[in-house]
């Protein structure tokens, strides 16, 4: 009997075992259930040798051009948090890099932006930075990232010989918009060290998170720039060469992928959401709605978001294996 009961209470220690992992890992389960199931669905929609052959006709000369090109733009976003915290992250680029694509890789794989939780967490485990000064900094490269797109999208808009005289200095009133919206900070701030101690001091962390001065939010807002116009050229290009026409079509496409990333509903790996907005964007922007055409664009979206995926896990790679991780004690 003794032993009966004992083997009852290891089997119930096993499924509690068994339950704990599947709620610690649930996240990343769902993501995989999902990228499983997406697998099988473009193997039904499209055929995965109809996806792989229009890679191959476009050759391997610009596909590793477009991969570089995109790998380079997750330096650019380094570059940016270290010239944001110069001082927190001196002669520590390559950890900074490191950091900077794992964050990105979580953000593509799990749903729903979860994946932007883990840069506060992972600058205050590499630099000691606090939670909230990490976040403030976040926020602000986030509302930039989403304020580039926006401004390359309403230049496509703004641009055609039909357009009305007015519509260019609204765009360029939106395109400087954010630097006084960085002047508002001065005051605000100021206002808010009034609160009570404890409050106050998250305050003052929110704001070591902002650019120390213009000359500096000025220089992030411009690697943001950078950084985004370079992923939307290639993958405008690289749309072309998959036949997307006309080149509008082609531009438009790439923005709607990547406005699909930036915003709040995000699918694990971005698989359906991501060449959805690829679609949406194409069709915007001039892309003819026919059968035929949108079978060629719904190819072209699918191996445009596989290209995005793959630069991020071949970023992530070389990254770790420049700046391994430091065992921990």
């Amino acid at each position: 009997m003794s032993n009966l009961r004992a083997h009852d209470y290891m089997n119930s220690e096993t499924d509690a075992s068994r339950r704990s992992w599947i709620f610690r890992n649930r996240i990343g389960l769902v993501a995989v259930a999902v990228v499983v199931a997406y697998g099988a669905f473009l193997q039904w929609a499209f055929g995965w040798p109809a996806l792989v052959g229009q890679f191959r006709d476009i050759g391997p000369g610009p596909l590793s051009i477009a991969l570089i090109l995109l790998v380079a733009t997750y330096v650019v976003r380094g570059w940016r948090i270290r010239d944001y915290f110069p001082r927190e992250t001196k002669g520590a680029f390559l950890r900074l890099l490191r950091l900077t694509l794992v964050h990105n890789l979580l953000n593509i794989m799990l749903p729903m932006r979860t994946g932007e939780a883990s840069f506060p967490l992972l600058m205050r485990t590499e630099f000691g930075m606090p939670l909230a000064r990490a976040t403030a900094a976040l926020l602000v490269m986030r509302l930039l990232d989403l304020h580039a797109l926006l401004a390359a999208a309403g230049l496509g808009l703004v641009i055609g010989p039909d357009r009305p005289a007015w519509v260019w200095p609204l765009w360029l009133l939106f395109l400087a918009a954010p630097l006084p919206a960085y002047m508002l900070k001065r005051p605000l701030f100021a206002l808010a060290r009034r609160l009570p101690g404890r409050l106050r001091h998250i305050v003052e962390e929110l704001e070591r998170g902002m650019p120390v001065n213009a000359a500096a939010f000025v220089r992030a807002w411009l690697a943001t720039v950078v950084n985004w116009g370079t992923k939307v050229v290639v993958l405008a290009w690289v749309l072309t060469l998959m036949g997307v026409h006309p080149l509008s079509a082609s531009f438009g496409g790439a923005l709607g992928g990547e406005l699909s990333s930036v915003l709040p509903v995000h699918a694990p790996g971005g698989v359906g959401t991501y060449p959805a907005g690829i679609v949406a964007g194409g069709l915007g922007f001039g892309a003819a709605p026919t059968a035929q055409f949108l079978g060629i664009l719904g190819k072209a979206a699918v191996n445009a978001h596989l290209l995005i995926l793959l630069s991020a896990f071949v970023g992530t790679g070389l990254a770790v294996l420049a700046a391994p991780g430091q065992p921990r004690r």
